[in-house]
């Protein structure tokens, strides 16, 4: 049994700062901070990412009923927090305490059914056996979740120095770690999914159009937006003093005189873009069922409060109900009714979207907001916390170390691997990510400042009850962003962001844009993302600067998808072997004869389809030579390379993709994927051929180029015909 009296000098305990031992933001007195023995512990002032949710860094131990319960995470929970284990633990980060906290008490919470108290003396192998077997028999619980609560055990064993009424003080499991208990087996591979690029391409290319074409309609509607409030504020100062008949007969005219307006416009009355409250209108002759009117817009107009007077409301009987209803007769409805131009697109020569309301106008910056995130996210591979870490005023413009290139520079804080304040770092990035900061600037201004803050990632909604930062929420905004793109852009035939592989909506997460476009600088440098960006661009400029850096561990995440790449690449060689296509090029013969060599000792189909994890064993060392092109894949050979014959230096380890002869280099193979750019070769030079200008000796030798390229379709043809 857990209690005050069995911990020594539990008064001075109880006054102990909670952040006893951890660095602090500045400006925090350790005299204000929370103390043990407080029902709540607020470790906010140790926290330096400035976008953790409040709920992450609070301890409400009021929230726990049973006190046995309660006193034995105060207690574990100070101990992370203040002590470290060399060699086991570091302090526990304070922006991690919820995290814990939670796995903690799952198994105090254990402890105390199976014993009917919190006595961890009491605890012995039997009882973790059945607290293992508890948690693996969840269906949706992993192994490795399992093995992260299967840390706590472990944890009381090896604090128990620091614990004097909850350590565990026999060794658990007989040294076996807490992933073998969980029966999880570490992988190599990142399991965190790829975006698929039919997916990301579209994805990027309509966030590229709402930062450089769509953020100046939603600006120019913000703009107006203010325009009308103060109108607004500046016609019901002017009818203080009046009676509320005189007020009413004003309000009249002034909707009468904005409904003239619209008719001279050939606009009808405004309703909202979409339905709320249950509410809808039907017209009064087509019977046509609609949104309500946008009331909220009539009162900008004409200057009525109906916050701060409800039964000013124009709707009301006493109102102007009946003069609404002649205008939506005569002049019929738009739909939002704000004035502000909307951008007309040039595939469709309509308009992106129907003209703003005040909803529709807060919805679409969060849009922008979210579009502009996925830029920053995608085109630099910052992860999510470097990113939501950016400040106004963190883009810069300056030259590259050799004078001769102007760099675009983003400057935040890097956390992982480093200690809980984080480190300034910089990162080199392309212009798109500079014009969404440019938008986020201007974006987040007015919702940051209220508040009192220069993030470039607040909540943009001014609502009191609102959280300041954006954060966890922005996996939400994407999955949103997603079915906002499909609902204004979809075509009957083709949505905007097609569905994943399974056939349902593919669900965004932040993690996935760094390992995605990773994998793609890697594997596919050449290919194009969407405004003609090109992987090679984004590359070099995130090599550069600190993404290419040892702190940023970016290039070797790179590293590991080439690698991974390779083997992916190399299956589908396999696969399509198997099916009977032929690959050609100098190097054709060597790398089937390989690949028939994995065959003939795999043996029969069945065993190649049950054993995949085999195969890519066996093509790994041809993996490792392998760097796909745009003409033909190089299975290098530094020995044979015709591209390092011409090289000026000896140490290359890599083929010189500009001097490649795929047609001549024994290391050249070429496939069907590679069948467009050939076909594009032998485009251009027909067309270059019809040039009468052509000296003769420009007409042979293009000639001889053409014949060369069609010879090189027609094997890849003949290969791909004996699938």
């Amino acid at each position: 049994m857990i209690s005050a009296a069995t911990v020594p000098g539990q008064q001075e305990l109880d006054l102990r700062p909670v952040l006893a031992s951890v660095p602090l933001k500045p400006g925090f007195d350790r005299g204000n901070l929370s103390r043990y023995g407080d029902a709540n512990w607020d470790l906010g002032p140790a926290v330096f990412r400035e976008n953790a949710r409040r709920c992450h860094v609070t301890i409400n131990f009021g929230s726990v009923e049973h006190v046995g319960v309660r006193e034995a995470l105060r207690e574990f929970l100070y101990a992370r927090l203040n002590f470290d284990l060399p060699g086991h633990r570091k302090k526990l980060p304070p922006g991690s305490v919820r995290q814990v906290f939670n796995r903690a008490r799952r198994f105090f919470e254990f402890v105390r059914d199976e014993l009917g108290d919190v006595d961890i003396r009491r605890v012995d192998q039997q009882i973790l056996d059945r607290y293992a077997r508890h948690l693996k028999s969840g269906h949706t619980r992993q192994p490795a979740m399992v093995a992260q609560l299967l840390e706590i055990p472990f944890d009381l064993r090896a604090y128990r120095d620091h614990l004097p009424s909850v350590g565990l003080f026999f060794e658990p499991w007989s040294e076996r770690s807490p992933a073998r208990v969980a029966g999880y087996r570490f992988v190599r591979e990142n399991l965190t999914p790829r975006i698929p690029e039919d997916i990301i391409t579209p994805l990027l290319s309509w966030s590229l159009r709402y930062v450089t074409v769509f953020a100046a309609d939603i600006f120019a509607a913000r703009g107006e937006l203010e325009r009308l409030e103060a109108h607004c504020s500046a016609l019901i100062k002017s009818d203080q003093g009046l009676g509320r008949k005189e007020r009413r007969i004003r309000q009249r005219k002034r909707l009468q005189d904005y409904f003239d307006r619209l008719h001279r416009e050939g606009r009808g009355v405004p309703i909202w873009g979409t339905a709320h409250n249950g509410m809808t209108l039907r017209h009064p002759e087509t019977g046509e069922v609609t949104p309500p009117v946008n009331s909220h817009l009539l009162h900008l107009h004409i200057g009525i409060d109906a916050v701060a007077e409800p039964r000013m409301h124009i709707q009301l009987l006493d109102g102007a109900p009946r003069l609404i209803t002649a205008a939506v007769r005569e002049l019929g409805v738009e739909t939002g009714g704000m004035d502000t131009p909307i951008a007309i697109l040039p595939e469709t020569g309509s308009h992106w979207r129907p003209r703003f309301d005040g909803k529709t106008l807060a919805h679409e910056e969060r849009m922008l907001q979210t579009a502009a995130y996925i830029l920053c996210a995608y085109l630099t591979g910052m992860r999510d916390c470097e990113v939501q870490a950016m400040q106004r005023g963190c883009l810069s413009l300056t030259r590259s170390d050799d004078g001769m290139i102007m760099r675009h520079r983003v400057r935040s804080m890097a956390y992982k691997g480093k200690s809980n304040q984080g480190e300034p770092a910089e990162w080199v990035t392309i212009e798109p990510v500079a014009k969404a900061i440019d938008v986020l600037e201007h974006l987040s201004f007015r919702a940051a400042s209220a508040r009192g803050l220069t993030t470039l990632w607040p909540v943009l909604a001014g609502k009191s009850y609102c959280k300041d930062y954006l954060s966890a929420e922005i996996v939400r905004q994407l999955n949103h962003y997603r079915d906002h793109l499909n609902h204004l852009f979809s075509t009957p035939d083709t949505p905007a962001i097609p569905n994943g592989p399974d056939g349902t909506p593919w669900r965004i997460t932040t993690r996935q844009f760094r390992r995605t476009i990773a994998w793609h600088i890697a594997n596919r440098p050449f290919g194009t993302i969407a405004g003609m960006i090109q992987y090679k661009h984004a590359s070099v400029a995130a090599f550069e600067g600190y993404a290419g850096s040892s702190r940023s561990g970016f290039r070797a995440e790179v590293e590991t998808e080439r690698s991974l790449g390779q083997l992916d690449d190399l299956l589908t060689y396999f696969d399509e072997r198997q099916a009977g296509a032929t690959p050609s090029g100098p190097a054709a013969a060597r790398i089937s004869k390989t690949l028939d060599g994995i065959s003939a000792e795999l043996g029969p189909l069945p065993a190649m389809i049950a054993d995949r994890a085999r195969i890519r064993t066996m093509l790994a060392s041809l993996g490792r030579t392998l760097h796909v092109g745009i003409l033909a894949d190089c299975f290098f050979d530094p020995g044979t390379a015709v591209c390092l014959k011409q090289a000026t230096s000896d140490a290359n380890t890599a083929p010189l993709t500009a001097l490649c002869q795929p047609t001549r280099c024994p290391n050249a193979c070429i496939t069907a994927r590679h069948r467009p750019a050939w076909a594009r070769s032998a485009l251009d030079a027909k067309n270059l051929l019809k040039e009468k200008r052509l000296s003769q000796l420009q007409r042979n030798v293009l000639q001889q180029e053409l014949e060369r390229t069609m010879k090189i379709l027609t094997d890849i043809d003949e290969g791909a015909a004996r699938r």
